[in-house]
């Protein structure tokens, strides 16, 4: 019984630091979109796509979708949304064997 106890205790603390990571990292995106919005519209050095792109695959790509709606950023650029969604693929296959495949257990803890 004891072990069921400890999963459930960190289980929850890894789903809370889990969601707390992709909200800081969905929030750095949204305003990595903004400044490159920004920039695009005064001519000045934009943030690179690659960039933007490596902050969705690690987890903002909620942000980044945010961006691109409330900006009206990076909507109409073929190349650019292909890769989005590939790495919102990749992120959510990765999540999705982090938390089916055994990662978040107790075991990893103790």
């Amino acid at each position: 019984m004891p072990l069921l106890s400890c999963r459930m205790v960190f289980m929850s603390v890894e789903y809370l630091v889990l969601l707390s990571g992709y909200g800081l990292l969905s929030l750095i995106t949204f305003c990595f979109y903004g400044v490159d919005k920004s920039a695009a519209r005064r001519g000045r050095q934009r943030v690179r796509e690659s960039t933007l792109h490596v902050l969705s695959l690690m987890g903002g790509w909620p942000g980044a979708l945010l961006g691109q709606k409330v900006f009206h950023h990076k909507t109409k650029k073929v190349r650019f949304l292909v890769v989005f969604w590939l790495s919102v693929m990749v992120n959510l296959a990765v999540l999705w064997g982090f938390i089916h495949c055994g990662f978040f257990s107790c075991s990893y803890f103790v």
